[in-house]
């Protein structure tokens, strides 16, 4: 682990509080940031403090929503879910061959029968068989201890800074894929399923269903990168690279603005 250290004095958990204030201190995100999990047992899930289970059926965007924009607990089954598109990319649901040939999208999201298929082949999903039930709750509840991945909405600006952070030591270029609608593929999809800090541009269906506001993306992220995108954030921050980024101006002179963090260009 990088930089701070957030295992609680005496105890082998994580003060997820803490990390979410200095998160939240760096980059002033304004959606809750959250935690997913998945459970082999539908009672592993049932077992967790104040947990919500649905009254009405969802889409798997609206449950995210639920506990980043309403602050729930929330935990579901495949049956909670309206459809095999939701439930297969968290792995509740079989990639069968009438999932695969995406025929339920044709005329609305592609061309044809081809082009759909293509795009159901090309999403990132958890592998079916061994989870049956999903849960999410906010990352400082402390819940989900830990959760297999975090989910943090933010700006554009926010999100470079956050990836930044991210790339401040041991760099690695960041590349990830876009399947377009179904975006949560991108994001919580790709990231359970590799382990991998994943990036998206929210789908039509995030926005609609899951409340993600017109000017957000979303980061996939396995939790244990959190404390090192913190130390990075730190670091840049005390460089004068912090959030909120301040215009400079378009037609200023640029060499008083760059000699504050290159010398050699005052």
């Amino acid at each position: 682990m990088s930089g701070k250290d957030y295992i609680s004095t005496g105890q082998n958990t994580i003060d997820w509080r803490a990390l979410v204030d200095d998160l939240n201190r760096l980059l002033r995100i304004r959606a809750t940031p959250i935690g997913m999990k998945l459970f082999e047992e539908i009672s592993q899930m049932e077992a967790i403090p104040r947990i919500r289970r649905p009254g009405a059926i969802h889409t798997t965007d609206q449950i995210v929503g639920q506990a980043c924009r309403n602050g729930w607990t929330v935990g579901i089954t495949a049956d909670d879910l309206v459809g095999a598109q939701c439930a297969t990319v968290i792995g509740l649901h079989p990639r069968d061959e009438e999932w695969l040939s995406g025929k339920h999208m044709v005329g609305i999201w592609f061309e044809n029968v081809e082009s759909s298929s293509r795009h159901q082949h090309a999403m990132n999903v958890v592998a079916h068989g061994k989870y049956q039930a999903m849960a999410v709750s906010p990352l400082a509840s402390g819940r989900l201890d830990p959760p297999d991945i975090a989910l943090i909405y933010a700006t554009p600006a926010q999100m470079i800074l956050f990836i930044n952070g991210l790339q401040w030591s041991g760099y690695d270029k960041l590349e990830w894929g876009c399947v377009g609608e179904s975006a949560c593929a991108d994001s919580w999809g790709r990231a359970l399923a590799t382990g991998q800090p994943s990036l998206s541009i929210p789908c039509f269906a995030e926005r609609r269903y899951g409340g993600v506001m017109e000017d957000e993306l979303l980061m996939a992220i396995p939790p244990h990168f959190l404390p090192k995108v913190i130390d990075g954030l730190e670091h840049l921050s005390r460089n004068g690279l912090r959030y909120p980024i301040p215009p400079y101006g378009v037609n200023t002179d640029a060499r008083a603005g760059l000699g504050v963090s290159y010398s050699d260009r005052g």
